[in-house]
């Protein structure tokens, strides 16, 4: 697996600043977002763990990824409200955003997932190559 330069690191980190702040930002849909999504479900519940976690959705849902979120958390155990602008405040209720982004290089393209719980975040890093989408490095967690 090639190594991703700290430079295209922080390109790719900024790419999410750019535009709105919450969301799936992909240009490209082909990539397999499923996968994506089955990974963040994965470190949430290393560090959340399921049936003892209740998650509200901060954001609407409405694309690839974030279906198969939802999906994946629910069959994970994790009890999830859905997003409505309307809600009343739950403190026992975690908040929970993502944004998913992309820098499109000459041979490569980089991807760049943040998670918000809370107060905290989870971000991974990721690099697809020859139609395969790979961890361009480990997740981070920042509490």
């Amino acid at each position: 697996m090639r190594r991703i330069s700290l430079a295209a690191l922080a390109a790719l980190s900024l790419a999410g600043c750019v535009t709105s702040p919450y969301g799936n930002h992909l240009r490209n849909v082909s990539v397999d977002q499923q996968k994506l999504a089955d990974d963040a479900a994965k470190q949430l519940a290393t560090l959340w763990p399921p049936a003892k976690t209740q998650f509200e959705l901060k954001q609407t849902t409405p694309d690839v990824f974030g279906n198969a979120l939802v999906k994946n958390l629910r069959e994970s155990g994790y009890a999830l409200m859905e997003f409505s602008p309307n809600a009343t405040e739950d403190n026992t209720l975690l908040p929970l955003r993502y944004v998913l982004s992309q820098i499109k290089g000459e041979n490569v393209s980089l991807y760049h997932l943040t998670l918000w719980v809370g107060t905290e975040s989870i971000t991974r890093p990721y690099i697809e190559q020859n139609g395969m989408v790979m961890p361009g490095g480990y997740w981070t967690h920042k509490e």
